[in-house]
């Protein structure tokens, strides 16, 4: 299995679940509710299309504007896998998560005329944990540029199938109902939360690795010990000629 195909494997499940546009279909049939069938895709197609244009631009600039602000990657890592964390806890207790938006935001979005950047795209459909997570894959492949092919192509499929699912939210309401859309919430939550304490593992070896006597406690705690077997010592000639010394 090559590198890139292992980073797409992690990548796309992991944009899919922060996104998580089965748990936004409430909210997008709230906030749509007596538009037009053509108003509805409208307001799907426009929010999916700038979300997914933030999170392209974040995943390849947002490691630059972190080093501008002098944000190390180990403190990012760190910084994302705790906001994932929060947001996947939250998913297993099928609740909204206040991280993406607020209920205040939430009901300002129900009144509003034209929901489709503001609350939509984001921050529900690009929130932090959203952004933290594509910049923080991104950094995983490298610094190559083809490194970076699978997470923007996670990133594309992600908001190809939130624009469908959005689309089709009436009807996935019904198929689903309310017990359906909790439990695969919960679902994609325990695994999120598996990914993002993999991100905080990873974070705390690259903030270990930044203070050199943590980095050498580090290196020693992983590499394995070695036993040195020395050759078992003869006895002295006069112990092994003592018993027959003793026979004559």
């Amino acid at each position: 299995m090559s590198e890139q195909f292992s980073l797409f494997i992690v990548a796309l499940p992991a944009m899919l679940f922060v996104v998580d546009p089965v748990g936004l279909v409430p909210i997008f049939l709230a906030m749509t509710a007596g538009d037009s069938e053509e108003k509805i895709r409208s307001t799907a197609r426009r929010a999916c299309l700038v979300a997914c244009a933030l999170m392209l631009f974040f995943a390849l600039f947002g490691g630059v504007i972190f080093k501008v602000f002098g944000v190390s990657l180990g403190a990012f890592r760190v910084a994302g896998g705790i906001l994932l964390l929060i947001t996947a806890l939250d998913m297993l207790r099928a609740r909204p998560s206040e991280t993406r938006t607020t209920p205040s935001e939430t009901q300002e979005g129900v009144v509003k005329e034209d929901v489709a950047l503001v609350p939509l795209a984001m921050p529900l459909l690009a929130g932090p944990g959203a952004i933290a997570t594509a910049v923080v894959l991104m950094a995983r492949g490298g610094d190559r540029l083809v490194s970076a092919v699978p997470v923007l192509l996670a990133i594309l499929i992600t908001f190809v199938t939130s624009y469908f699912i959005l689309r089709a939210a009436s009807l996935v309401q019904r198929v689903l109902r309310q017990s359906g859309v909790a439990i695969l919430e919960r679902v994609m939550g325990l695994i999120l939360a598996a990914i993002a304490v993999q991100f905080i593992a990873d974070g705390g070896k690259d903030l270990l690795r930044e203070h050199p006597a943590a980095s050498q406690m580090l290196d020693a705690a992983q590499t394995p010990a070695r036993f040195i077997t020395a050759p078992l010592a003869l006895p002295p000639s006069d112990i092994r000629l003592g018993p027959a010394r003793c026979a004559s």
